[in-house]
């Protein structure tokens, strides 16, 4: 089945928003074995809504349509739609029930243009939105059917899932088949280097296909598996995943929704070990991804921002004779400052990060992306310099990227 995807909003042709709703729905889709067609995003315009509907109509079995559902002057897809095929809108009394208690419910003040969000095109199917306000619909034209849902990502997803895949595997009935799919995480590995490490196995196997993802700063590998039965899809899908980890499994720190500082929490709270941090050029950023992860309490005592000199002297005791012979960006600072916030915490680990994020600042000895990493558990300290050529929010990331992925290394040498 042929399937393309229309995104509809002045807010992404201006480019003032990214538009993550076509990747997702397309990689949701192929993991069905759907074939996406086209991805196309169009202003808020009645004919440029038409205009792009009778072009993917005409190449397609089908077209997801996402954006302009809400309730203001702009929100024009249903009443395009409508017109596009010469359709009446009528308002669906359920529907607008149901979203008068959604609004009573979280205590939001209704008003009359919210009418508009119950409203669909005749011969149109409401498709039911858990978690936002205006409801999606299904219409058939000339044996082909355009979905429509609202364009507010959390709302897509939900959607897709509960809604939209079971609607379009009604309507398209295939052969069934068993589909599965694992993502590996890796970092700290380029994407040619691990195209280069797994160049050498050959990974063809009857219904199963891998997909390289570049997800910065991580990469990411797909693996999809499909099987007249389940066994079958779990074995092979089992086989390569384990190719896969004899050649990058230094490198691979989760699978599918895991992340680095959850793997981190799950590995500190596991071990019973205490962590405090001590962050300078990512300001604090270290520190807020873990506290991301639910229940962190048991782990992390403390993250402090010592950004100035004056700071990793008062907080952490880092000698004023490091800082003024060698500089606030260098090894000796940075394991001052691990050894510092962990006596200071008395936590089992301190974990401290300093460099020169940019533009400004660097110099030739010490060049803008120079960054320094140290962890210390009081008996074993190891620090690492690395230097990013990026920009200063990329810095910011694969800094704070990198300290977890030592602090889990070293976590993970620990008995």
């Amino acid at each position: 089945m042929n399937i393309s995807i229309l995104t509809i909003g002045d807010e992404l042709t201006s480019g003032m928003i990214q538009d993550t709703n076509s990747s997702f729905i397309s990689r949701r889709l192929n993991s069905e074995q759907w074939h996406v067609s086209a991805m196309m995003a169009v202003g808020d315009d009645k004919n440029a809504i038409k205009k792009s509907l009778e072009y993917l109509l005409g190449i397609s079995d089908a077209v997801i349509v996402t954006g302009g559902l809400g309730p203001t002057a702009d929100d024009m897809t249903t009443a395009s739609i409508a017109k596009a095929f010469g359709l009446k809108l009528y308002t669906d009394d359920s529907v607008l029930g149901e979203i008068k208690k959604r609004f009573q419910k979280f205590h939001i003040q209704w008003t009359d243009n919210n009418t508009k969000q119950a409203m669909f095109p005749e011969g149109a199917v409401p498709i039911l939105n858990s978690v936002g306000t205006a409801w999606g619909f299904s219409l058939k034209r000339d044996g082909k059917i355009i979905v429509v849902i609202p364009g507010v990502p959390v709302e897509v997803k939900r959607m897709l899932s509960e809604g939209v895949i079971p609607l379009l595997r009604k309507e398209f009935k295939e052969p069934v088949q068993y589909s599965l799919q694992k993502t590996i995480k890796l970092f700290g590995l380029s994407e040619s280097k691990i195209d280069e490490a797994l160049s050498s196995e050959n990974f063809k196997m009857s219904g199963v296909t891998l997909g390289f993802y570049p997800r910065f700063p991580e990469n990411h590998i797909v693996i999809t598996s499909r099987g007249s039965d389940e066994a079958t899809a779990v074995g092979n899908l089992e086989i390569i995943k384990q190719k896969i980890v004899e050649r990058l499994g230094k490198y691979i720190f989760g699978y599918d929704d895991e992340t680095l500082e959850g793997v981190i929490a799950f590995l500190l709270t596991e071990k019973n070990l205490t962590l405090s941090v001590a962050e300078s050029c990512t300001g604090g950023l270290i520190t807020d991804r873990l506290t991301n992860v639910p229940g962190s309490s048991k782990f992390l005592d403390r993250g402090v921002v010592t950004y100035s000199n004056a700071s990793k002297v008062e907080m952490l005791n880092v000698p004023s004779s490091v800082l003024d012979e060698y500089g606030a960006v260098n090894e000796q600072t940075a394991v001052s400052m691990a050894v510092g916030v962990q006596k200071l915490a008395k936590t089992d680990i301190g974990l401290a990060i300093t460099g020169v994020a940019g533009p400004a600042g660097g110099t030739v000895e010490k060049p803008v992306g120079t960054v320094f990493i140290a962890v210390t558990d009081g008996k074993d300290t190891i620090c690492r310099k690395f230097l990013f050529r990026w920009e200063r929010r990329r810095i910011k990331e694969i800094s704070s990227q990198w300290s977890l992925e030592i602090l889990r290394r070293f976590v993970e040498s620990k008995e």
